[in-house]
């Protein structure tokens, strides 16, 4: 059974993508939650693999809510939906841990090929996010094509295994402190790594390595997967 948290205080459009939700999976239980205050006062004993929280909702909103909300659902792979598109808000929600992000005009097509890219490791985001990081054009995925092996092996060769294990951990929204208890490492030692991950994918920071592994398709899965050959 597939359990997503639906936090939206439009009734009408929360109903609306509850429905559509029904052809994300066989089995799908999906609860509704109006605001972060109604998630707090969940009483739920199984964890939520996605969590699609509006950006926008009374008391605590945006930024604030998404850190809330993410306390309290460690695990869950968070989502953000928007009627907003602007760039800057993308990255911010990124960099505070979402995995995803789907504007409020995408169609019910897309946003069951973005939930089905998360659910497999994968980060979404927006066609023109991905065109604006860097200032770089399209190198990849764009809207959820197959990743091609040919652009993502480079990458994977030259990261160690302790390396793809960090970047993992980065694509799951994970901060530093608890990237290195989920690790058993010092977070000295998980900076290290990171840089190491940043040098390899040509970037600087944590939000451009999660759009980097967005534009390549490099995935939770690809990564496990490598790691298991590696070891």
């Amino acid at each position: 059974m597939l359990r997503i948290l639906l936090v939206e205080d439009q009734s009408l459009f929360r109903k609306g993508l509850k429905f559509i939700l029904n052809d994300l999976s066989n089995g799908v239980e999906c609860i509704e939650a109006n605001s972060c205050e109604d998630v707090l006062n969940l009483e739920c004993c199984e964890p939520f693999q996605i969590i699609l929280l509006d950006y926008h909702l009374p008391g605590a909103n945006g930024v604030e809510a998404l850190q809330i909300i993410k306390l309290r659902h460690e695990t869950s792979r968070i989502v953000v939906l928007s009627s907003e598109e602007d760039p800057k808000i993308v990255r911010r929600v990124i960099e505070y841990g979402a995995v995803g992000f789907i504007p409020k005009s995408a169609t019910p097509e897309i946003l069951i090929a973005a939930l089905k890219l998360v659910l497999a490791g994968g980060v979404y985001l927006p066609q023109q996010a991905l065109v604006d990081i860097a200032g770089e054009g399209d190198c990849g995925t764009g809207d959820n094509s197959e990743p091609s092996r040919l652009e993502i092996d480079p990458f994977l060769s030259r990261l160690t295994p302790r390396e793809r294990e960090t970047l993992i951990k980065i694509i799951e929204g994970k901060s530093n402190k608890v990237i290195a208890r989920d690790l058993d490492l010092a977070e000295g030692t998980i900076k290290a790594h990171l840089s190491g991950v940043y040098r390899v994918l040509g970037v600087n920071k944590r939000t451009e390595a999660v759009y980097k592994a967005a534009k390549l398709g490099l995935t939770i899965e690809i990564l496990e997967i490598d790691v298991e050959t590696s070891q």
